[in-house]
């Protein structure tokens, strides 16, 4: 059997895996299964990554798992793959300096390394250290061969061929002047956005929800931003945002959701508010957790144009039927394999990346 298949074979039994996983949990039959080594250990960790990570909540863990075991299956992998020619790849080892903002965010750029038949040299984010190994332990007992292609280290990085480094604007300075003369991939921050026209339905803005309110919206593709008509009523997107009231019991969330609102309102800046999102009127792109910026536009071919100058710095755009390439409401958190970050092909890096 070649590596590709070798591969594909293990990471759609890790996607079967998973999808049981989360059905069970789905199910609340999950602790008649305990017997099962694996999932237990699943269970387990799903239960204590909040001790690690407060942001890391049991459900998010759980949504990431599931939103893996819809994209890890057999005709996804080779649809995705027969876009390449894996023979091409020469062997090599790649570092891995991955994100910790939500659960499982590095694992895309790992599957990259792994499926081009190369290993990885992997420095886990702190906010993240538990998950991934989880993934890989499981990895390796249904397929030994993977044994050896993954390192975790927590020291300098030594003796590798290519880096792929993911973090902030500021550490990403850091990286191409460490990493800069290897191959690289160095990803900086990046938002999404969402362009709304007001003819969107209650079901589309409340789908829109989930892109704004999953993982806390601390993800690069969470929506940071709404651009809105001049006449737009804003009633009707607070009040399709209404079942998500529950995130302001999270206690992270809370803490956020008091200390930007009181920061906004010391500053006299004028704030829209309905007890669990902050909105604010804003240009730039980030908000800050439990809050939402938004822009008015008077035309689209103009806010079009101003967004395709932003690119660079945008993730997702999130709108029906307005922008080529957009997304649809309630799907940003949903990416398919070849949905990679920043733009940059992942695996044409790693294959177009010799030892010379």
């Amino acid at each position: 059997m070649t590596h590709s298949n070798l591969s594909i074979k293990a990471f759609v039994k890790l996607g079967n895996f998973l999808s049981t996983f989360c059905e069970l949990i789905t199910a609340n039959t999950i602790s008649d299964h305990l017997n099962d080594k694996w999932i237990e250990r699943f269970k387990t960790e799903a239960e204590r990554a909040k001790h690690y990570n407060g942001w890391f909540s049991e459900e998010n863990c759980v949504h990431a798992f599931k939103e893996w075991s819809n994209v890890l299956t057999q005709s996804n992998l080779e649809n995705w793959l027969n876009a390449y020619d894996l023979n091409s790849n020469e062997e090599k080892t790649v570092a891995l300096i991955m994100a910790g903002n939500i659960p499982l965010v590095g694992f895309h750029d790992l599957l990259c390394v792994l499926v081009t038949g190369n290993k990885a040299l992997v420095k886990l984010s702190s906010n993240d250290q538990k998950l991934i190994p989880l993934l890989i332990d499981y990895l390796i007992e249904i397929e030994p061969f993977f044994k050896d292609r993954v390192t975790f280290t927590k020291e300098k990085l030594e003796n590798y061929d290519a880096v792929i480094a993911t973090g902030s604007n500021n550490t990403a300075r850091y990286f191409e002047f460490y990493f800069g003369k290897k191959p690289n991939i160095i990803r900086k921050n990046r938002n999404s956005v969402a362009v709304l026209t007001g003819n969107e339905t209650t079901e589309e803005l409340t789908a829109l929800g989930e892109d704004i309110f999953r993982y806390f919206g601390l993800g690069c593709r969470s929506v940071s931003k709404i651009y809105i008509p001049k006449d737009y009523n804003i009633d009707t997107f607070f009040k399709a945002m209404f079942p998500y009231n529950d995130i302001i019991n999270h206690n992270k969330y809370a803490n956020n959701y008091d200390y930007n609102k009181a920061v906004y309102l010391m500053s006299e800046f004028k704030i829209l508010d309905n007890g669990f999102l902050i909105l604010k009127e804003e240009k730039s792109f980030g908000s800050p957790i439990a809050s939402l910026f938004y822009e008015y536009y008077d035309d689209i071919p103009a806010l079009k144009e101003y967004l395709q100058t932003e690119e660079d710095k945008i993730q997702c755009i999130v709108s029906s039927g307005v922008i080529e390439g957009e997304i649809s409401f309630g799907q940003t958190q949903k990416p398919s394999l070849n949905d990679y970050a920043d733009g940059i092909d992942t695996v044409d890096f790693l294959l177009r990346t010799s030892l010379n």
